[in-house]
């Protein structure tokens, strides 16, 4: 890259990003000097700030190479990580957040101590601390980087070695993640993800639209063209048993993994326990659902278009997205996509140190020092814990380059030692008041050994599908509490006392909002499957969109028909 272009890229990279500190800045001062300032965001987010922000801490570097690569590579069978997590985001609208809301939590183990006991908030939280810390947040980090690195060739542009490039790299995320969240809090995190998702999104939109210019040589309408009729194989969503997503997990563990991560997982639910209300709490989940729908258009629809543009000649799939970058992108606004790119890891970064504070302060420093905690001291120690644990995954993240070929398989096998025992635990601690504590501890236990056992020790005796075993854990678990439960009923013991902090009116377009984003669900299946762009059957892809389209317009006309009718019987 000439220095010209190079320092245009720099700059414009550090006005936007420069940008986005500022808003952030003046919408977070004077709000954090409380606990529940720091913490929750005051209990003041709105809709708009909850989606953007579940957004961004969902979405980051690893899924713009990864989904792209997995397209390029296979086919979109993989979509199913992204657009299933709307039937998660609306079990968690209807569901989980009125119940967490009434409770006025700040954290999932809160939660599971008032339901359970004090064991079992310890145990959750030694999972969730051992998880960040050890995995998820260097892991963060050092994925982030590389796409930097693959996406800017920075060992060239700084004429260093590839490993000073990386720490280099790692650092500069870590520091800026770090600044976000340990000086402004949870509200600087949400107010920055908001608006690097607006970037994402103009991101998501220009790459697959210049990248069919390029396939269509000048045209997107050629481009297009190209990428409907020729090698369709590659836009079937229905994966079979060889692509990475079979489409059978979809109804089995990939309910559970997705129920958790949206449902239970800290660092995400943390911003809708920040909702001003339940309303602004259920459109901002929802609106990330539909966010979530596009993903496939947005970050997979490249891969199969570098697909058609190289073909299977490139040295690795995960090379797919950023060579159509550098390929497409204009000079003049790659500054614009490396910032946006760094707001895509920095949102996931400083989530994670935010929500691994709010844990400490929460559910280990202030119940161990037995003495009434001020918020000044909360906030004090939150960020001395965050500063801790940023300079921590600093240390570790480089060292990941040594693992690289197994550093996917280590955090996809280390969150399921907890990811399916939480949700199992939070869905029988929500729907039955007899299943005591020891019903929940036994199954933390048992699923860590059955687990561990199963992946490293009899893998052979079980030859299933990682997702399958998630579904076949959770359902032996869920049995396994309700027979203690049956055998040991809780007689006396904590309760989940109503305590809520904010109003707990539900949104009232909230169910068909649902059911619209259920549909396009179906819609996408649809459209990218044999009977529609795939195969011979596309006869019955118009159709059954009708069809669709229909049903939603109806039920739409009847609800608000419904609420005038109950608002003119109420006048």
């Amino acid at each position: 890259m000439p220095a010209s272009n190079l320092l245009l890229t720099v700059v414009s990279c550090i006005v936007f990003m420069g940008f986005v500190a500022v808003v952030s800045w003046l919408k977070t001062r004077g709000t954090v000097d409380t606990g529940t300032g720091y913490f929750l965001a005051g209990r003041g987010l709105g809709a708009t700030f909850i989606a953007g922000s579940l957004l961004l801490t969902n979405l980051s570097a690893e899924q713009l190479i990864g989904l792209n690569g997995s397209a390029y590579g296979y086919n979109l069978s993989s979509m199913g990580w992204e657009v299933t997590a709307a039937l998660a985001t609306v079990l968690m609208a209807f569901i989980f957040l009125p119940r967490y809301l009434a409770g006025a939590f700040t954290t999932l183990p809160e939660f599971l101590s008032s339901r359970f006991d004090e064991g079992v908030r310890q145990m959750t939280v030694v999972l969730f601390m051992l998880g960040y810390g050890l995995v998820t947040i260097p892991s963060v980090l050092y994925s982030g980087s590389i796409a930097v690195l693959k996406l800017f060739d920075v060992p060239e542009l700084l004429q260093l070695g590839y490993s000073a490039s990386l720490l280099l790299t790692i650092v500069l995320i870590g520091a800026l993640g770090a600044a976000y969240a340990i000086l402004g809090g949870l509200r600087a995190v949400a107010v920055s993800d908001t608006l690097n998702g607006v970037g994402l999104l103009i991101v998501g939109v220009a790459v697959p639209w210049l990248g069919l210019q390029a396939l269509g040589e000048g045209s997107v309408g050629a481009g297009l063209n190209i990428l409907l009729t020729t090698e369709t194989h590659k836009l079937n969503a229905i994966g079979g048993p060889s692509d990475p997503t079979p489409f059978a997990t979809l109804f089995t563990g990939m309910v559970f993994a997705n129920l958790f991560y949206w449902c239970t997982n800290q660092y995400v639910i943390q911003r809708t326990l920040a909702a001003r209300s339940l309303a602004e709490g259920q459109k901002g989940v929802l609106l990330s659902g539909f966010f979530k729908v596009l993903v496939p258009l947005l970050m997979m629809i490249p891969g199969v278009v570098a697909y058609h543009l190289y073909g299977p000649e490139l040295q690795s799939i995960d090379l797919a997205y950023p060579q159509l970058v550098r390929d497409v992108f204009p000079v003049y606004a790659t500054g614009f996509f490396l910032a946006v790119l760094l707001g895509a890891v920095l949102s996931s970064f400083n989530s994670l140190i935010n929500s691994a504070s709010t844990l400490f302060c929460i559910d280990v420093y202030q119940p161990w020092v037995s003495r009434p905690v001020s918020d000044a001291e909360l906030v004090r120690v939150a960020k001395r814990v965050g500063l801790i644990i940023t300079v921590f995954s600093l240390m570790v993240a480089p060292l990941l380059q040594f693992a690289e070929e197994g550093l996917w398989q280590v955090i996809r096998i280390f969150t399921g030692f907890y990811n399916i025992p939480m949700i199992a635990i939070v869905i029988v601690g929500l729907f039955t008041r007899h299943v005591p504590a020891v019903g929940a501890k036994a199954v933390i236990v048992f699923h860590i050994v059955a687990y561990g056992a199963f992946q490293f020790l009899f893998k052979e005796l079980l030859p299933v599908h990682f997702l399958h075993l998630y579904a076949i854990l959770f359902a032996i678990e869920v049995l396994m509490m309700l027979v203690i439960g049956q055998w040991r009923p809780r007689i006396n013991g904590p309760s989940v006392q109503p305590k809520a902090a904010v109003d707990l009116t539900p949104w009232a377009y909230a169910q068909p909002c649902a059911f619209t984003l259920l549909s396009c669900v179906v819609a996408l299946y649809v459209v990218f499957s044999p009977i529609g762009l795939v195969g011979d059957g596309s006869a019955l892809f118009a159709p059954v969109l009708l069809v669709l389209a229909a049903i939603n317009m109806l039920m739409w006309l009847w609800w608000h028909r419904r609420l005038n009718a109950g608002v003119g019987a109420q006048q």
